[in-house]
């Protein structure tokens, strides 16, 4: 006769978020800020697409490439911020089986998405620095087509295992996520089986997109700036400089953001685990309200695009 199993066979069919599990009093608190955040996000992006939409002078690659940018950021946004809204206002902790491993997936695919397009704008800025005459021959609508096809066929396929790998655990005991959203790390630590490869797979595939974005962004900003150090020709350098500096900025803000989320998971010990919880949301948050800001704030066409339509509403 077998032993007598420690844990419940029952099948979940739904996890229970717990934000803040040590001071639940925040989330009346956290709400209006993030409500504000997300209604900036959705309305600076959205602004953003129909004013590249509608501008003829901004049906350029690098606009483009800038637009599939915004599309990421609000997908990212309305996958994240409208259920933990959901949660900070009724209560409703609730998320079904499947779309927890939808909300994971989601979340890993587009986040290395976002790095993956950023690594594409530094090429493009790369080459219209660095080899202006060839830029018109190089980026063009075709490369623009092909490069978004790669950005997400790379990383939906290579994130897709982490959370099938999390959905097919057995999940036979606590059903109560101590996360506002459904993480790979947070959900997986209540399976009752081992899950040594899923975190692996996770780290590896993780470290692997994001790290060789990262490595040929440093290397495009190098050339970069090795090309624009030689330039003599007065005000042409801080012309150079300001076409890629919003970029700059931007990967800059999102790579620091990642890193500093990064450092305080892998200190968890060491400090409260609802800071961990606030700052995974706030990655979600902040860099899509900043990105269209900061473009529209430092690009002249983008400026005058956004003007042009306001005086038309």
């Amino acid at each position: 006769m077998a032993p007598p199993s420690n844990y419940s066979t029952a099948p979940i069919s739904e996890f229970l978020l717990i934000c803040f599990p040590n001071y639940q009093s925040w989330q009346h608190w956290l709400s209006l800020p993030l409500s504000l955040l997300f209604l900036l996000a959705m309305g600076a992006n959205a602004t953003l697409l129909i004013t590249i939409r509608l501008e003829a002078s901004l049906h350029e690659p690098m606009y483009y490439l800038l637009s599939l940018l915004s599309l990421l950021d609000i997908v990212l946004c309305l996958t994240v911020i409208p259920k933990v809204l959901d949660i900070f206002w009724f209560d409703n902790k609730s998320i079904s089986f499947p779309a927890c491993f939808l909300q994971m997936f989601i979340m890993n695919s587009f986040l290395t998405m976002e790095s993956c397009t950023f690594m594409v704008m530094a090429y493009d800025r790369y080459v219209a620095i660095c080899h202006p005459l060839r830029y018109p021959s190089i980026i063009t609508d075709q490369f623009v087509v092909k490069a978004t096809i790669f950005v997400v066929a790379r990383n939906g396929l290579l994130t897709m295992p982490i959370p099938i790998l999390s959905s097919r655990l057995r999940y036979c005991a606590e059903n109560i996520i101590k996360n506002c959203i459904c993480t790979n790390l947070s959900v997986s630590k209540l399976s009752c089986d081992d899950i040594t490869f899923n975190r692996l797979y996770q780290f590896v595939a993780g470290w692997t997109l994001l790290g060789s974005d990262l490595i040929l962004i440093i290397l495009s900003y190098s050339f970069i700036l090795k090309a624009v150090l030689r330039i003599k020709a007065e005000g042409a350098m801080a012309k150079a400089l300001g076409t890629c500096g919003s970029h700059f900025i931007l990967i800059l803000f999102f790579s620091t953001v990642l890193l500093v989320l990064v450092i305080t998971n892998l200190a968890r010990k060491k400090i409260p685990p609802d800071v961990p919880i606030l700052l995974n949301i706030l990655h979600h948050l902040i860099p899509p309200a900043l990105n269209p800001i900061v473009y529209g704030v430092r690009t002249k066409e983008i400026k005058q695009g956004i003007q042009k339509l306001l005086r038309t509403l």
